[in-house]
């Protein structure tokens, strides 16, 4: 799940890895489709991997979220697509204090590993511990926590300072816990000398609905269910594949009946799906966005206030949406539409021709030209953004401005955004953990906004907002909050939110279930059969 746009962990580049991935699995695999002959009921699911381990201390890739999502349970969870409220997992309940420091976790009674022993406040303090120890991809989930055992069945996390966005970051599958003892009797320890990855790539050593038959990072994982597992939902199926499919095989794979899911169709490659699939699409939690850099030494004509103002007005949203698919949004702010704290619908930019062009004429700049990079490589959930710069270039050809496209592999542009070399930029950012906080990166002198010349001190009030609603507790101050932010933002930011394109899963009739989440993509465990 480590996101492209972040930039700022090791595993930013995880979706360099999706787009290289030449690896389909072979469509002989109808004798593990769905049916309940031989060893029972078997789900398969094709998607194209992202997958490094299976280790939650160290996974931070989409293919491992679904993975270890089955295989382990955390703390807390979300129901559905639904991240705007976690719900209890492992913890049947939770209490934060009124400073937003102290988050305190009561275990539920009975839970058990796969091996049949007890889930106990040990082993939660153990394995929060290796992630953090681990320092792997996800050890920033839990920056500046500290976890300790309350008794034996109640965990107490104190942040460094006020962490309202603890109890959305703890459904992350990364952060599953793991059976301390059968850990370290496989070399693992809370240390950065941990050892025990080899072992859970090969069995796993959770309390989750399946447990690790097989795992290849290039080919397939497979899951068992676990029969001590306990928890509210019984899995349906005894057996579930996840295969490493492109997506034009994908799609011939589930219309044949060689597996039962596909995660990763275009807008174009699902039209026109018959013979009893089912298409769920909606939009992804992908934000795309342009910047305009605002360091004069960059580009003089993009860190003009009234140029910004110009292409803000001069794009034409609804146009681009058409390339998005069906299902796909135009995010009133860079909070996408389905987070707390984004802003109402009503609130998007629309096209004002006529206003673009004043604002350009305001600006003083004639004739003006811009260079627009972006990784030529990169599609997000199927979207070129090759195509939609082009289609941003022509929309602005009408507005006056002359827009350059320079297209680069994804490894020499990414170098270029995270320098803040570009004048125009077109990325994305999708997000480590489904909390408004996590969009405080594009205020000025912060990851984002150093990306696009906005450095400290440029907007002090819009700063102070992000301070307070960093360590804000209440989801109704903090939606007003980060709406002021969005809307602070959208006035007088570099940045310009595009569309949440379209996310599409394609299922055979019997499947129910289907819920997209930002979070873990799918949880394959809550399918079930019909």
């Amino acid at each position: 799940m480590s996101r492209f746009s972040t930039g700022s962990y090791p595993a930013a580049l995880s979706l360099v890895a999706v787009a290289a991935l030449a690896l389909t699995a072979c469509s002989g695999a109808g004798s593990t489709t769905g049916s309940s002959s031989g060893g029972g009921k078997t789900l398969v699911v094709d998607t194209s991997f992202n997958l490094k381990t299976a280790d939650p201390g160290r996974e931070f890739e989409p293919t491992g979220q679904i993975v270890d999502k089955a295989l382990y349970e955390t703390l807390l969870t979300f129901e559905g697509n639904d991240v705007t409220k976690p719900i209890p997992g492992l913890a049947s309940s939770y209490e934060q204090s009124a400073d937003g420091r102290t988050l305190t976790l009561h275990l539920r009674a009975g839970a058990k590993f796969s091996d049949g022993s007890a889930v106990t406040a040990d082993d939660v303090v153990f394995s929060l511990n290796r992630v953090i120890a681990l320092k792997g991809n996800p050890s920033f989930l839990l920056d500046g926590v500290t976890v300790t055992k309350t008794d034996a069945s109640t965990v107490t996390l104190v942040s460094a300072k006020s962490n309202p966005a603890l109890p959305f970051i703890l459904p992350n599958p990364a952060l599953g816990i793991v059976n301390a003892k059968t850990v370290q009797a496989h070399g693992g320890s809370a240390t950065a000398s941990d050892a025990a990855e080899k072992y859970l790539n090969s069995a796993s050593a959770g309390s989750g609905p399946y447990t690790l038959s097989s795992f290849n990072t290039n080919t397939q994982v497979v899951l068992t269910k676990n029969p001590k597992y306990n928890g509210a939902a019984k899995p349906t199926y005894d057996k579930i594949v996840i295969r490493n499919v492109q997506a034009p095989t994908q799609k011939l794979n589930v219309q044949r009946g060689d597996s039962q899911v596909a995660l990763d169709l275009t807008s174009d490659q699902v039209k026109g799906l018959g013979g009893g699939l089912k298409v769920s699409s909606g939009a992804s939690s992908d934000v795309i966005f342009l910047l305009l850099n605002q360091d004069t030494k960059v580009s003089s004509v993009t860190a003009n206030a009234k140029f910004v103002e110009a292409v803000r007005k001069g794009i034409d949203y609804k146009g681009l949406l058409t390339l998005g698919g069906a299902g796909s949004v135009q995010p009133a702010g860079v909070i996408p539409s389905n987070f707390l704290g984004a802003l109402p619908a009503s609130q998007a930019a629309g096209r004002d021709l006529a206003g673009a062009k004043a604002a350009l004429k305001a600006s003083g700049i004639a004739k003006p030209s811009v260079t627009l990079g972006y990784p030529s490589d990169l599609t997000v959930d199927g979207l070129s953004l090759q195509t939609l710069a082009e289609r941003i270039q022509a929309q602005l050809k009408e507005v006056g401005i002359d827009v350059t496209l320079a297209p680069a592999p994804t490894t020499t542009e990414l170098d270029n955004y995270r320098n803040g070399k570009e004048q125009a930029g077109l990325w994305y950012w999708g997000p480590d953990y489904p909390d408004p906080s996590d969009y405080l990166v594009f205020l000025p002198g912060n990851l984002v906004g150093l990306r696009a010349g906005w450095k400290a001190g440029a907007d002090n009030e819009l700063t102070a907002l992000g301070e307070k609603a960093a360590t804000t507790i209440g989801d109704d101050t903090r939606k007003t909050q980060y709406e002021e932010i969005q809307t602070r933002l959208n006035a007088g930011g570099p940045f310009i939110p595009l569309m949440q394109p379209s996310r599409n899963t394609v299922s055979a009739a019997s499947v129910t279930g289907i819920a997209y989440n930002p979070v873990w993509t799918i949880d394959v465990a809550a399918l079930g059969s019909k």
